[in-house]
C-alpha cells in the first residue's frame, strides 16, 4: 500500500535558516499506527532571515516556506529519497510573510500567503512548453487582496467541497473570506471579529456530523478563529453572511493558533487552541449541537505555544512553541491525553535525513 508523507510540525533554526520537518509516513488513510514511521528531515531553505511558516501540499511532494526576508520559497521534496529541489522564489510582499497555505490539488496548484504588508497573495503554478519541447514551471501572482488595514496573520483554505474559499485573519480585528465565484474573487468581511486582532483561522471539515439528528440537513460552512481578546470563536455561514455562532472562553492570554480536527464522521467535533498563556486546550462538542463545547486542558508548557496541528484523522496533535520543541499527543482509551513523542527528550523514534 502506498504511504503518504504528512508534515506534522517543524522547527526553524536561526541564523542558518534551516528547517527541521517532523514528517509522518502513513498509509493512504492517514491513520497513525504502530507502523507509522516518523522522519526528521532537514531542509536548507536559503532564506535570508527568520522563517515563519512551512507547509507541505496535500500530496506531500511540495514544500512552501516563508520568511521575514519578504519571500516565499517553493521546493519539490521527496522525504523517502532524501531529495530537495528548489523550484521558485516568490516575490511580491513588501514585509515579513507570516503564513502560507496550499489549496486542494483539485483546483490546480495554488498557494496563498499573507504578510505584515496587509496583503494576501494567491500564487498559481503554470507549466510553459518551450519550442524545443522543454517544460518550464512558472509561479505567478494570480490574485492580490489588499482589503485589510493592518497585518494579515493567518490564511486557511476551506475544504474543497465548498469550492475555492480562503479565510484571512488580520490585526485590524477583521476576518475576510475570499470566494472564487464566476471567475472572480469575491470578499466577505467580518468586522470586529476579535478585539485587537485575529491571529489564526481554521475550517471545520465539510462532512461534519450533523448537529440535528432528527432531520437530514445540509452540512454547514464553519470555521474557528483565535485572537488577541483571548477568545476562540466559531463562525457559521447563513444567508451569505458570516455569523458568530459561539464564543469559547478558557485562555488567559492571546490565542496564537487554532486547529479544527479534520476527521469527518466522528460523533464529536474537536478544536485545539494554543496561547501565549503556555496552554493548549482541546474543545469538544460532546452534545453534537454545535453550541455546547467542553474545554479540556492538554498541558501547561514551559513557553508560549505558537502552533498546533492535527494528523488526517484527528487522533494525534502536534504542538510547538517558544522553546523550539515539538511534542505529539494522543488520546488513550482512558480518555486522557498522553505525550507519545517529545523532541526535547529525544524520544521520537525517527530517521534523520538531510534533504
Amino acid at each position: 500500500m502506498d504511504r503518504k508523507q504528512v508534515l506534522l510540525d517543524y522547527v526553524a533554526s536561526y541564523p542558518d535558516h534551516q528547517l527541521s520537518l517532523l514528517v509522518a509516513s502513513t498509509t493512504g488513510s492517514g491513520i497513525m499506527s504502530s507502523s507509522t514511521a516518523f522522519t526528521v528531515a532537514t531542509v536548507d531553505t536559503g532564506h535570508e532571515d527568520m522563517i515563519h511558516d512551512a507547509q507541505m501540499d496535500f500530496l506531500g511532494t511540495k514544500l512552501a516556506t516563508c520568511s521575514c526576508d519578504k519571500t516565499v520559497r517553493v521546493f519539490d521534496v521527496n522525504i523517502n529519497h532524501g531529495s530537495q529541489t528548489f523550484v521558485a522564489e516568490l516575490k511580491g510582499h513588501e514585509g515579513p510573510v507570516w503564513q502560507v497555505a496550499w489549496a486542494h490539488p483539485r483546483y490546480d496548484t495554488l498557494l496563498a500567503s499573507c504578510s505584515y504588508d496587509r496583503k494576501v497573495i494567491i500564487w498559481k503554478e503554470t507549466t510553459e512548453i518551450k519550442p524545443d519541447g522543454k517544460k518550464v514551471v512558472k509561479w505567478d501572482a494570480s490574485f492580490v487582496y489588499e482589503g485589510h488595514d493592518s497585518s494579515v496573520n493567518s490564511v486557511c483554505w476551506a475544504p474543497p467541497e465548498w469550492g475555492l474559499m480562503l479565510a484571512c485573519g488580520s490585526s485590524d480585528s477583521s476576518i475576510t473570506v475570499l470566494s472564487y465565484v464566476n471567475d472572480r474573487w469575491v470578499a466577505s468581511k467580518i468586522p470586529n471579529a476579535h478585539t485587537l486582532g485575529c491571529n489564526a483561522v481554521s475550517w471545520a471539515p465539510a462532512q461534519a456530523p450533523s448537529f440535528d439528528k432528527t432531520n437530514e440537513v445540509q452540512p454547514v460552512k464553519r470555521f474557528a478563529s483565535g485572537g488577541c481578546d483571548n477568545l476562540v470563536k466559531i463562525w457559521r455561514e447563513e444567508n451569505d453572511q458570516w455569523l458568530e455562532e459561539v464564543k469559547l472562553e478558557g485562555h488567559s492570554d492571546w490565542v496564537r493558533d487554532v486547529a479544527w480536527s479534520p476527521a469527518a464522521g466522528l460523533t464529536r467535533m474537536k478544536i485545539a487552541s494554543s496561547s501565549q498563556d503556555r496552554r493548549v486546550i482541546i474543545w469538544t462538542n460532546k452534545e453534537s449541537d454545535g453550541i455546547s463545547w467542553t474545554p479540556e486542558p492538554l498541558h501547561v508548557f514551559d513557553d508560549v505555544v505558537w502552533h498546533v496541528s492535527w494528523n488526517f484523522v484527528g487522533d494525534v496533535l502536534a504542538v510547538s512553541g517558544g522553546d523550539n520543541q515539538v511534542s505529539l499527543w494522543k488520546k488513550r482509551e482512558t480518555d486522557s491525553w498522553e505525550c507519545i513523542s517529545d523532541s526535547s527528550k529525544s524520544c521520537i523514534q525517527n530517521e534523520q535525513r538531510t534533504l
